[in-house]
């Protein structure tokens, strides 16, 4: 009997060294650019239902904080006069496509009967920032932890799609570099992907993209304070804390050196590096979190929604882009 147990705790610690060694590998890949980021997100989904993944724990901490290092350090190869333009081009139809999600989302609701407060996760992640603004609404209207898991299943896999398909339909449709990047930030929900997807496109595609995008991010604060409302709750008796991006400030502040202090010429483009093969590693560990069973969690509804809207919003943003840009 012990001989059997202990042949299979032998088995098993053989089996996590193999999964340990296989992710270092494929995050030492990511290290020297071995791999593009779309690529480093496939692997992640391949490893995980697969293998396994042997750091479950340290993977979403490290998604956090090494994505906000890669954006931080992507502003260190921006030009804040260019910045400044793309963000007012972008200004009217983001608040048009925030409202109108938001909206929309409130009804797609309704009519799938979809959980009132996933409902209201999916809806903001679509129409904000993704993840981030989940993660800031959650403890707003207090969700529970399966139904922010659902709407983080949501998000993820559409985001994963977004990365292949984006650039296709892009050099399809022939779009310039600005309208790409316009479109990025609209219509993509995570800046993870909305980054991957323009750096693929191009450089200028990527600064647009990226300067929209962390615009759109700060109404995760006005967007809270009204969904606190909409809650029934007043915003000072809530109880939790609104989860303000502060890492865009970083951003702009990398910008504004990059522009004004020609001394960081020096070391700018190298930091540049760091930052892509930064957000590689972060897809490569998004990817990671995508198994099966997070997949057979989500459910038909709560998908659907999320479809719907990521639809909506993309259709939109493409067709103000073409008609009205």
């Amino acid at each position: 009997m012990k001989t059997n147990q202990h042949t299979t705790s032998h088995l098993f610690e053989v089996n996590l060294y193999i999964q340990q060694a296989i992710f270092v590998l494929i995050i030492a890949l990511c290290l020297f650019s071995i791999i593009s980021p779309p690529i480093a997100l496939l692997l992640g989904v391949i490893m995980v239902n697969i293998f396994g993944n042997p750091f479950v724990e340290f993977n979403n901490k490290a998604i956090t904080y090494l994505l906000q290092f890669s954006v931080v350090g992507l502003g260190f190869g921006m030009n804040a006069t260019s910045a400044l333009s793309a963000g007012k081009e972008g200004f009217l139809l983001t608040i048009f496509s925030i409202f109108s999600t938001l909206i929309l989302g409130t009804f797609l609701g309704k009519w799938l009967r979809t959980d009132k407060k996933t409902s209201q996760l999916i809806s903001c992640g679509t129409a904000i920032c993704g993840g981030s603004a989940i993660a800031a609404i959650s403890p707003v209207i207090k969700s529970n932890e399966n139904q922010t898991s659902i709407a983080l299943g949501v998000i993820f896999i559409l985001n994963s799609i977004a990365l292949f398909v984006f650039p296709f339909i892009g050099h399809q449709l022939n779009l310039s570099q600005q309208d790409f990047g316009l479109w990025c930030a609209i219509a993509i929900h995570d800046t993870s992907s909305v980054v991957g997807a323009a750096n693929k496109y191009g450089a200028e595609a990527l600064q647009i993209a990226t300067t929209v995008k962390l615009a759109r991010a700060l109404w995760i604060i006005p967007i809270s304070l009204l969904t606190a409302i909409i809650f029934n709750k007043q915003s000072r008796n809530v109880g939790t804390k609104i989860k303000i991006p502060y890492f865009i400030g970083l951003f702009i502040l990398a910008m504004l050196f990059n522009t004004y202090v020609p001394e960081t010429a020096i070391v700018a483009p190298h930091i540049v590096g760091f930052a892509k093969i930064g957000l590689t590693i972060t897809l490569f560990l998004i990817g990671a979190t995508l198994n099966i069973n997070t997949l057979k969690s989500v459910g038909v509804k709560p998908l659907l929604q999320g479809v719907l809207l990521w639809v909506f919003i993309a259709c939109l943003g493409l067709a103000s882009i073409l008609y009205f840009h």
